[in-house]
């Protein structure tokens, strides 16, 4: 895609972080923006901010891990703008802790956003991105899709399956001849509120959950916080996702020190070995 001003662009989780600014780039460009995510006062702001700027937009808040949501926003968008052009499937939530202290709460709440919202948001907008033959789609993983980093699991599962969920529609796009482009955002450490995802934990799944304010915890999501702070600003991030739609980009790094972790990754697959741990461990990946 070239040519973006009027078009409409999609963004999940585009009230906050990565995702919102993905949604102010689109906008930029004169695109019509379909603001999703589940809080309600970020998205009020967030909407209200690019009201402001004269950018047209329809707001709505969902949780993108409901299918039957998902199905009524998709068909609002297009009821609303007649078509949609380009999907973010971007929102996310961090999780980690060894596998065996974690409970089915813990891995719910990050598979219903992290790989079922990305689900959803292929399912209900591609088909007809392909009937105008026309569109590009976004999916955000992470550097943790590409790299296994230990006391991540959960995390680690949903965006290895970003991005083969991602490889398999690029596929199935090209055996059809379409010209609908898929990408795969496979970001490093980003100055985002990730860290602090149990803000939006639902109530469901929260009766076993490990304390957030225990002293462990309170301990990790103070090292993130700071880390984050000093991290990558989630605008430069999304001048790389304008980019590649532009271009056409399939995978979208943010980080070059992480290479060699992908490398040692795959020659440790394609030796038959132990998998390789990545130097610098938790601290090298972020959503």
């Amino acid at each position: 895609m070239q040519d973006l001003k009027g078009k409409t662009a999609v963004v999940t989780g585009g009230a906050s972080g990565m995702g919102n600014a993905m949604a102010r780039r689109f906008a930029r460009e004169g695109m019509k923006i379909v603001l999703i995510d589940v809080e309600a006062e970020p998205l009020a702001e967030a909407t209200q901010a690019l009201e402001a700027d004269g950018i047209e937009v329809f707001a709505q808040q969902v949780d993108v891990s409901d299918a039957t949501a998902m199905d009524a926003v998709a068909k609002a968008a297009l009821e609303r703008f007649g078509s949609v052009h380009i999907v973010c499937n971007n929102a996310g939530v961090g999780s980690g802790g060894h596998m065996w202290d974690l409970t089915t709460e813990d891995w719910e709440f990050c598979i219903r956003p992290n790989l079922w919202g990305v689900i959803h948001g292929v399912r209900v907008f591609t088909k007809h991105m392909i009937a105008q033959d026309e569109g590009h789609i976004v999916n955000t993983a992470s550097m943790a899709g590409l790299v296994t980093v230990p006391g991540m699991g959960p995390y680690n599962v949903t965006k290895h399956g970003v991005v083969t969920l991602s490889e398999s529609l690029y596929h199935e796009l090209a055996a059809i001849g379409s010209a609908v482009g898929v990408s795969v955002l496979c970001p490093g450490h980003v100055n985002t509120r990730i860290w602090e995802s149990h803000r939006n934990r639902p109530e469901e799944l929260a009766a076993t959950a490990r304390d957030p304010e225990g002293d462990e915890q309170r301990a990790t999501h103070e090292y993130f916080r700071k880390m984050l702070q000093t991290s990558m600003p989630a605008d430069q991030v999304a001048d790389l996702v304008h980019a590649a739609v532009l271009d056409g980009t399939f995978y979208i790094h943010t980080h070059e020190n992480v290479y060699a972790a992908v490398q040692a990754r795959l020659q440790g697959i394609l030796d038959a070995t132990s998998p390789a741990t990545p130097e610098g461990g938790q601290a090298v990946f972020s959503k």
